[in-house]
């Protein structure tokens, strides 16, 4: 690459400079290095761009995708998926392009859900290779055949996804993928296992694992094991359905692949009756971990975006500076030639006032840089954590809302329920909009919350009895007078109750939730939130982000939290805050 790259750059060749980067960009996809991938990638493009060089920047899109795909950034994905098929329209004699883009595409959507998008991407790239002969010696109709299937598994119609796991593996170019062989001997035994129809079970388990563990494919390695302990947990020979679930863990542990160890988790939770608790407790645990990883890196390919952009011009800048620094060398030489003898005392004199002017010019602009420096750092930091607990307590409460109640509409098709999940479309919708509002505008929240504060706390119980079959008392005083609480107070408080209910819903199990808002003797508001579910020790527990966000918003509100609960006796949570509080906090 280094040799390469030092001859391109000698002669100027845009395209071969733009290889280049793409080579390397593939070195570092090869080997899961995806943000120096993207960056490569992404240098790429812009060399291909100033060459109007459609085909290889429409195989720069198709590659970008796939690492964000691999990365979980599916939007992302998306997004440069749709840049490639733009392009293809300009390209003939791109099917292979667009056959590599569609099948990404479906695979994104399968991801994100739109299964029914997934199907018709699919199977558009099915229709391509039908059409073409690609002569790349590769099973292209297998994968075809298998990505349709598995849409139809996430879909859960076994019965379709069986017909097309079946088609694949007759694929005569199946040899040549042994990787995909296995995925297709696990996914035809899982839809088979689902559907209760066990020919061919569990040897068609054994053999994907065989081939997998043999050549080191993880992920179908792990997915084999996972599949036989549900096969023996379903026939009820529970002893080896610990076993294969303890194996599935301890190599997804091995190899720090964590999807992996969370879906171990999740089975040994089930096979595991005697150490369910501890297991439940590790898998959220690790899913909480992930979910916060993937806040934090969500938006790294597009900083890497703008931070190529700023480097090349920078770059551009630097030259062009160095070109005006050359011209201005030469300009003052050659009048300095000329000039020399009538003008050197002058001159000395003028470039000596010049220096002290300049001199006292940097120490002021030093001295600004530095300030401004020190307030940024300061705004950017207190900004930063309360827009983490924004996020946390707020969008991520309400998804997992959402996601509960969805679980719960899963196995009902009546009118009700096509209603419900359009609202809950719409509710996340609205959720879109908030995080909009978050990064814009988040002052918006306080006056939404101000002004109708006890419309949207009834609104969060409301939505707290639909997803959660406990049965919710609710009392909110009518002798408190709202309005001498300030904005602030109003926040935590509704905040406060949502993070504690969306604690009841993931871990309590509880029967009984009573919330209460009363005005206690001495005139302070007093919020009671309690449940009679299972309990937790609370030395443990305060150490989750959720409990410490709690208390940081009482303690911001100038309140008294007090927090009691223990194994097997329920939670009771008491937030004492001053009505009469009249300075305003913005």
């Amino acid at each position: 690459y280094n040799l390469l790259y030092k001859k391109a750059k000698k002669e100027n060749d845009i395209f071969y400079i733009g290889s280049c980067y793409k080579f390397k960009a593939g070195y570092f996809m090869v080997n899961n290095q995806l943000d120096s991938a993207y960056y490569f990638y992404t240098r790429a493009e812009k060399k291909f761009k100033q060459i109007n060089s459609n085909l290889d920047l429409a195989k720069i899109y198709i590659n970008k995708s796939v690492v964000q795909y691999n990365a979980g950034d599916y939007n992302g994905a998306s997004l440069n998926a749709s840049k490639c098929f733009l392009l293809l329209k300009k390209i003939p004699n791109s099917e292979l392009q667009r056959y590599q883009i569609s099948t990404i595409s479906g695979n994104i959507y399968n991801e994100l859900g739109d299964y029914d998008k997934a199907l018709e991407f699919h199977n558009k790239a099915y229709e391509i290779v039908k059409s073409n002969d690609f002569e790349n010696n590769q099973p292209n109709e297998g994968v075809c055949l298998n990505n349709i299937g598995n849409t139809y598994k996430e879909k859960k119609e076994y019965e379709k996804s069986i017909y097309y796991f079946k088609n694949a593996l007759k694929d005569k170019k199946i040899k040549n993928d042994i990787e995909l062989i296995a995925l297709l001997y696990d996914n035809l035994g899982f839809s088979k296992l689902k559907m209760n129809e066990f020919s061919g079970l569990p040897n068609l388990f054994y053999e994907s694992k065989k081939i997998s563990d043999s050549l080191n494919f993880l992920t179908s390695s792990v997915s084999s094991r996972i599949h036989l302990s549900e096969y023996y947990q379903k026939i009820g020979k529970s002893n080896k359905a610990l076993l294969y679930a303890k194996e599935a863990n301890k190599i997804s542990k091995d190899n720090d692949y964590y999807s992996g160890i969370l879906i171990s988790l999740q089975q040994l939770s089930i096979v595991d009756k005697l150490n369910a608790s501890s297991y439940t407790d590790s898998y959220i645990k690790l899913n909480d971990s992930l979910q916060t990883l993937e806040r934090n890196s969500r938006d790294r390919f597009a900083r890497i975006e703008l931070e190529t952009d700023e480097i090349l011009q920078q770059k551009d800048s630097l030259e062009k500076k160095n070109r005006n620094i050359l011209n201005y060398f030469i300009g003052t030489i050659a009048v300095g030639g000329l000039l020399f003898f009538m003008r050197a005392q002058r001159a000395k004199s003028r470039e000596l006032l010049l220096r002290q002017a300049q001199q006292r010019a940097n120490e002021d602009i030093y001295r600004l840089i530095i300030s401004q420096q020190n307030k940024l750092e300061e705004g950017r930091v207190l900004e930063k954590n309360r827009i983490a607990k924004e996020l946390h307590d707020g969008v991520l409460g309400r998804l997992f809302g959402l996601r509960l109640n969805l679980d719960g509409l899963n196995h009902r098709n009546d009118e009700d329920a096509i209603h419900e999940r359009i609202r809950c479309l719409e509710e996340l919708k609205n959720i879109e909009q908030d995080l909009r509002e978050i990064s814009h505008e988040l002052s918006r929240e306080k006056y939404v919350l101000v002004n109708n504060f006890v419309a949207i706390v009834n609104n969060l119980l409301d939505e707290q009895a639909k997803i959660n079959p406990a049965k919710l008392n609710a009392v909110i005083g009518e002798n408190i007078d709202w309005d001498q609480l300030n904005n602030t107070t109003k926040i935590n408080l509704y905040r406060i109750l949502q993070e504690s209910l969306q604690n009841i819903n993931k871990y309590a199990n509880a029967k009984i939730i009573k919330v209460e808002f009363r005005k206690d003797k001495k005139g302070n508001l007093v919020l009671n939130i309690t449940d009679d579910g299972d309990g937790f020790e609370v030395d443990k527990k305060s150490k989750g982000i959720g409990l410490k966000n709690i208390v940081t918003r009482t303690h911001e509100s100038n309140g008294i939290i007090e927090i009691k609960s223990a194994p097997g006796k329920g939670t009771r949570i008491s937030i004492t805050v001053p009505l009469e509080h009249k300075s305003i906090k913005n």
